[in-house]
């Protein structure tokens, strides 16, 4: 059964079509990267994805499971997981809390208002052992606002994969990293087991094409280039649509 299927997917604000008829097929165990320049419609074809906006046509359909009327909010529960280009933490927390707190929105416990997040330890365990690892388990009890900028996209990255997800997206994990930093998110990566399926933005291509399986390109919105690596790079279209040559 196939992991990830974008059917004729549409979208416009106003105007400006942002998506169009975009058609999308992503394999279990699979690492698909999505490229494309600034404005290409890369992170609002995420947002269609996990529900944060709703497509004008089209259909979204996740391990044969149609999506498309699925509130975002029921999507994570269903093995959907994201990260933002934009990291969207809490600063003043620990990173042993930012994690509880992921999980927390997956559990029960989450309905009920005098909970004390200190008190659940099967949380607090699942919380521990994401952080390690993504290794930064010696880091648990730091205020996210005094780590590294890398380390934060780890802990992102770490949230998202505590969720225990199906399918992982990667919105530009890379972005805004240093050559060190960039080299442990790669290692991080590479070590996803294979019941996850990725599917990753990333602007920087050089980044990312070791990464990938299968690359497609974007620009304005479509479907431009789809293949292996090879076939992307040696497609003059790729040349002339992302490099501007």
């Amino acid at each position: 059964m196939t992991a990830l299927v974008l059917d004729d997917l549409e979208k416009s604000f106003g105007g400006l079509r942002v998506t169009a008829a975009v058609n999308l097929s992503v394999e279990p165990g699979e690492r698909r990267l999505i490229i494309g320049p600034n404005g290409a419609g890369k992170t609002t074809l995420f947002n269609l994805i996990t529900g944060e906006l709703r497509p004008d046509r089209g259909s979204i359909r996740l391990f044969g499971l149609e999506l498309t009327r699925i509130p975002s909010r029921r999507r994570a529960h269903l093995g959907m997981a994201r990260t933002y280009q934009i990291i969207t933490l809490f600063p003043g927390e620990t990173l042993l809390r930012n994690v509880t707190l992921s999980l927390l929105g997956r559990s029960p416990l989450r309905w009920n208002p005098f909970t004390r997040l200190d008190r659940q330890d099967a949380l607090i365990s699942g919380a521990r052992a994401a952080l390690e690892r993504v290794g930064l388990g010696h880091l648990a009890d730091r205020p996210l606002g005094q780590t590294a900028y890398g380390e934060r996209r780890r802990v992102e990255i770490a949230m998202a994969l505590a969720q225990r997800p199906r399918i992982l997206l990667l919105d530009e994990p890379f972005a805004g990293l240093s050559i060190d930093e960039r080299r442990d998110v790669q290692d991080l990566l590479g070590a996803i087991p294979r019941d996850v399926t990725v599917v990753m933005i990333e602007h920087d291509m050089d980044v990312a094409l070791d990464f990938a399986e299968r690359i497609t390109v974007l620009h304005f919105g479509k479907v431009i280039i789809e293949g292996t690596r090879a076939e992307v790079v040696a497609d003059p279209r790729t040349r002339e649509i992302y490099l501007g040559e």
